[in-house]
């Protein structure tokens, strides 16, 4: 096994120690956020750092880099509360990464990168028609983190949108059936197979798998 100190990570190529800390966490989701600017254009950014908060009220929550590095989602979402979340699969994995470029906020990123939006019935801000499951949130709440100048945005889940093959009897998605993907570092994606599920832990049980 290696060991490597914080001393000899700082002092890597930039790329490199990027790369490196960025994995470092493991697999992640991978998603697109969809909103809208103050003239109505759509805005397609995709995000590999969303985390679940709570289930009741249902939350998510996600990390937006500083400002001035990706202004258009967090400027969107301050100005009229309201986005969606998309999952990807691998037929337009392609197309989301290529959202990661900096579109200038004049662009319409969907048409840009070949997605095509959905407009629900009464939702301000479009889904990706490709995506088999979506959900549109609130703004909750951003919270400053103020030691790098990142932004914790925080949402409550309004609607779902997701294909009904996936949904099972207890009310859990099994999204390796919509092929939904998973992310490493900044550039790298996988697909997803299931090892298992296992029964509530107790500890004066065995453990069970579902």
């Amino acid at each position: 096994m290696e060991v490597v100190s914080t001393a000899v990570i700082s002092s890597w190529d930039r790329f490199y120690r990027g790369n490196f800390i960025n994995s470092l966490s493991g697999f992640k989701s991978a998603s697109l956020i969809a909103t809208v600017n103050s003239s109505g254009i759509p805005n397609l950014a995709i995000f590999s750092n969303l985390v679940h908060i709570g289930a009741d009220p249902a939350l998510i929550g996600f990390i937006n880099r500083p400002r001035e590095a990706a202004p258009h989602t967090l400027g969107n979402i301050e100005s009229n509360h309201s986005y969606t979340i998309n999952h990807i699969h691998p037929s337009f994995v392609d197309k989301a990464h290529q959202t990661s470029a900096k579109y200038e906020k004049e662009v319409n990123e969907f048409e840009a990168v070949g997605l095509t939006e959905e407009w629900l019935e009464g939702s301000i801000v479009p889904f990706v028609k490709e995506s088999k499951v979506s959900y549109q949130l609130e703004l909750v709440e951003i919270v400053p983190i103020q030691h790098n100048n990142t932004y914790f945005v925080i949402g409550k889940v309004q609607r779902v949108r997701f294909a009904k093959e996936i949904l099972q009897a207890d009310g859990f998605l099994a999204l390796e059936k919509a092929d939904s993907i998973t992310s490493l570092g900044l550039d790298a994606y996988y697909s997803v197979q299931p090892i298992g599920r296992y029964a509530y832990a107790k500890a004066e049980k065995p453990l069970e798998r579902i």
